[in-house]
């Protein structure tokens, strides 16, 4: 009896937790955020001049030489609202092991990690270019639009998803053919949402992450560092059966070393469904990105993840620069860290300020069953920024590489960033050649040292 009694303790103790966690959070994003029409902002790879009327101007950059930049404001808000938004939510199944039905006030750098692999698959299946059609019509977050709470199963297969062939779209009008590409990247855009869904069979949902966090010793409600998240991105996507991520792998950096030949070996691999000749109606991979041509169907792309320390309390202003210039690679896909006990995903910068994506806003669960359920919650139309100095020093940095070619070019070109400058400083992280002695680890062994050392408890 006193057990049955505990029990409903906890229950009532949970409700009213998750009651108070979606007033609070309901209202974080509501502050406006005050941007600088006199310099320039940064966003993943992509500059925007907030002053300029046309599209295309130049302006003066960080080192002062002249510069295209890629936009004008509103060019920077379409950009900015079309990244994948992962925020709290509430009302969805129970997580794994608990009797939660809402991340509030705990799984915001879980929320980040997503947000940081999604970016990375947008660049996979869609490019960097991508825009959303409807992101120049997202309102301000003023008022929340409640979606449906039925937790019904997932169904995002994209083996059911009907194929659109390079010959039909040849015998169609030049029109047709634009239409039918707008409505096919749609497709794999509510697809990319859907691996992210908050139930149980999601791939990369946070139902999946809370079960890897229990090989662990992890639980819901507990705490996750960049480290630990990053780790269980790259065992959720390896685990996957999702028929579209088989393309594609993650690799985590080891004591803030890039291995060469560990990369390599990941691009080259075949995975079992490709090297039996079965297909899979996946995405296309974008075939005008700038980064490279198309994949050729022997590689996997690569997301890569290092997780860094930026310093010992707090984070050295000697490394500010350092992740500027990151944030001006277009394929870097972003940063996840925060500020004291709180976690976001930061994606550009001004001046001396980071621009972010918060995960800090408590939304319904999405019942992505339904053919056409809302991507209005998936979406921000609201940046936030923070200064540099509040930036906590523990953080991953994230990186997308498609094939062989790419991750070379990646290295030289990353190589002249990390090394150390001749005041003898040491650089973010390394590259090595070689693979790495302890490249097949233990799972538990591997979070070890997220677990006790570099993260920062997450409320």
């Amino acid at each position: 009896m006193a057990s049955k009694g505990s029990d409903e303790v906890d229950k009532l103790k949970t409700k009213f937790m998750s009651m108070w966690y979606s007033v609070k959070y309901s209202w974080a994003l509501k502050s406006k955020t005050a941007f600088s029409r006199k310099s320039p902002v940064f966003l993943l790879g992509k500059c925007y001049n907030l002053q300029a009327e046309d599209k295309c101007a130049t302006v003066d950059l960080l080192e002062g030489s002249e510069n295209l930049v890629m936009g004008n404001l509103e060019a920077f808000r379409q950009d900015f609202a079309s990244r994948l938004w992962l925020t709290y939510r509430e009302d969805f199944p129970p997580l794994p092991g608990s009797t939660l039905t809402t991340d509030c006030g705990w799984g915001c750098m879980l929320r980040a990690g997503q947000m940081i692999m999604a970016q990375g698959l947008v660049l996979h299946f869609l490019d960097r270019d991508w825009i959303w059609p409807e992101a120049h019509s997202l309102e301000a977050l003023d008022v929340e639009t409640r979606t449906s709470t039925a937790a019904k199963r997932f169904v995002a297969s994209l083996q059911s998803t009907s194929r659109i062939s390079e010959s039909r779209l040849s015998l169609v009008p030049q029109a047709q053919a634009e239409e039918a590409d707008a409505q096919l990247k749609e497709m794999y855009h509510r697809n990319l949402v859907s691996w992210f869904a908050d139930i149980s069979s999601a791939p990369l949902g946070l139902h999946r992450l809370v079960h890897l966090g229990m090989r662990i010793g992890r639980r819901a409600g507990d705490w996750y560092g960049p480290g630990m998240v990053s780790h269980m991105l790259k065992d959720a996507v390896k685990e996957a059966m999702e028929p579209g991520l088989e393309g594609i792998t993650v690799y985590v950096s080891q004591d803030c070393t890039v291995y060469d030949e560990d990369v390599l070996d990941l691009h080259k691999a075949v995975k079992a469904g490709e090297a039996s000749g079965e297909t899979a109606a996946s995405p296309p991979v974008a075939e005008h990105s700038q980064l490279s041509t198309s994949t050729p169907p022997e590689y996997q792309a690569v997301i890569i993840l290092i997780p860094v320390r930026l310093g010992g309390d707090k984070t050295n202003p000697e490394y500010f620069d350092f992740i500027k210039k990151i944030l001006r690679l277009e394929y870097c896909i972003g940063v996840i860290g925060g500020k004291h006990r709180q976690a976001f995903y930061f994606v550009g910068f001004q001046d001396d300020s980071l621009i972010y994506m918060d995960p800090h806003y408590c939304q319904s669960f999405v019942n992505v069953s339904a053919s056409d359920f809302p991507l209005q919650s998936y979406h921000c139309p609201s940046p936030k920024k923070m200064p540099f100095s509040k930036m906590e020093p523990s953080c991953s940095i994230g990186f997308y590489s498609r094939n062989p070619q790419d991750y070379q070019r990646f290295r030289e070109e990353m190589s002249k960033l990390v090394e150390p400058s001749l005041q003898g400083k040491y650089p973010v992280f390394t590259f090595m050649q070689g693979r790495s002695a302890e490249q097949e680890c233990p799972f538990r062994e591997r979070y070890r040292t997220f677990a006790t050392v570099g993260d920062f408890v997450l409320l």
